[in-house]
C-alpha cells in the first residue's frame, strides 16, 4: 500500500441524530451521512488514475470481459482529459498573472 495518509472521518453527535431523525421518519439517511463524511475530501487526479490503472492490471490477470476493460479504459482517457484541462487553464492562469 502506498504511504498515503487518510484522514478519518467520523460523525459528530449533532450529525447522527439528524441521521437517526431521517431513519425514524421512514425517510432514506445513506446519501446524506455519504454525503457529510465526504465532505473536503477529495482525490487527486493523478492517485484515482493510479487506482484505475491497478484496476487494470488486476482485470487483465483476471480475464474480464473486453467490454468492461474498455469501459475502465475509458475511465482512464476521461481522467487524463480532466488532467490535461487543468493544467491548462493553471498554466493561462500563471501566463496572466505574469
Amino acid at each position: 500500500m502506498s504511504d498515503v495518509e487518510r484522514k478519518r472521518n467520523v460523525l459528530n453527535v449533532k450529525q447522527k441524530l439528524e441521521i437517526l431523525q431521517k431513519l425514524d421518519n421512514g425517510e432514506s439517511a445513506s446519501t446524506d451521512a455519504e454525503d457529510i463524511l465526504n465532505e473536503g475530501n477529495t482525490v487527486s487526479h493523478s492517485g484515482a488514475l493510479q487506482f484505475v490503472k491497478t484496476l487494470l492490471v488486476y482485470m487483465g490477470q483476471r480475464g474480464f470481459d473486453y467490454g468492461d476493460i474498455t469501459a475502465v479504459r475509458k475511465i482512464c482517457f476521461d481522467i487524463r482529459q480532466e488532467m490535461n484541462k487543468q493544467q491548462k487553464q493553471r498554466r493561462v492562469k500563471d501566463f496572466l498573472k505574469q
